[in-house]
C-alpha cells in the first residue's frame, strides 16, 4: 500500500481555499511572510485562483498589496527593533549567515535586490529586515517590493487561471510526486548548504 501524504494535505488546502475567509487567510499569510512566516504565499494563492477563477487578478492584489505591508513591517523590524525582535528571527531561522550574505548583496546590487527578492522564492523577509538595517530609503524600498511582489503574484495567478481544469487534474495526479520531489529537493539543499 502506497503512503500518500501530500496528497490530503492537498484537499485540505483546496477546501480552505474555498471557504468564505480564504481572503482574509490569504492577506493575513501574505503579510506575516514578507517579516516572519516561513510558509510562502504561492501555497494559499494556487489553490485559492483554482477554486474562483474569476477572482484572479483580486487574490493577486490582495497578497500583493498585503505582501508590501508585510515588508514595511519587516523594514522597520530591521530599522528600530534590530536587536531584539530582528536578531530573535535570525536565530529562529538559523539565518545569520544568509543575512550577512544578503547585507553584501545590497552593496553590489541596490534596490534591484529587493525587486529580485520580492519577485523570486528567495526568502523576501531577510531582504525586508536588511533594508531597515541598512537604512535603504523607504519609498524605494516599497516601490521596489511592490514590482517585484505583484509581478511574482499576478505571474502565478495567471498560470494558474489560464491553466484552469488541466492544471488542478495534473495535480491532483502528481500532487505525491511532486509533493516527494520538492522534499527530496529541500533536503538535498540543506545537506549541501551545511557542507559549503
Amino acid at each position: 500500500m502506497k503512503m500518500r501524504i501530500f496528497e490530503p494535505i492537498y484537499r485540505q488546502v483546496m477546501v480552505w481555499s474555498r471557504h468564505r475567509l480564504a481572503p482574509v487567510y490569504l492577506g493575513l499569510v501574505s503579510f506575516a511572510e514578507s517579516s516572519f512566516f516561513p510558509v510562502p504565499v504561492d501555497v494559499m494563492l494556487a489553490p485559492m485562483v483554482l477554486a474562483n477563477r474569476s477572482s484572479a487578478w483580486r487574490f493577486a492584489l490582495l497578497a500583493a498589496v498585503t505582501s508590501v505591508l508585510g515588508g514595511i513591517a519587516g523594514y522597520f523590524i530591521g530599522m528600530y527593533l534590530f536587536d531584539s525582535v530582528g536578531q530573535w528571527l535570525l536565530n529562529t531561522y538559523h539565518a545569520h549567515d544568509r543575512f550577512e550574505q544578503v547585507r553584501g548583496l545590497f552593496g553590489d546590487y541596490g534596490i534591484w535586490i529587493v525587486f529580485i527578492a520580492g519577485f523570486t522564492p528567495i526568502p523576501y523577509k531577510v531582504f525586508t529586515i536588511a533594508s531597515g538595517v541598512i537604512g535603504m530609503a523607504f519609498l524605494p524600498f516599497v516601490v521596489a517590493s511592490l514590482f517585484g511582489r505583484a509581478g511574482r503574484f499576478f505571474l502565478v495567478s495567471a498560470l494558474i487561471y489560464w491553466g484552469g481544469p488541466t492544471i488542478e487534474k495534473s495535480l491532483e495526479k502528481w500532487v505525491e510526486r511532486i509533493g516527494w520531489s520538492t522534499l527530496l529537493l529541500i533536503v538535498i539543499g540543506v545537506g549541501i548548504y551545511k557542507l559549503t
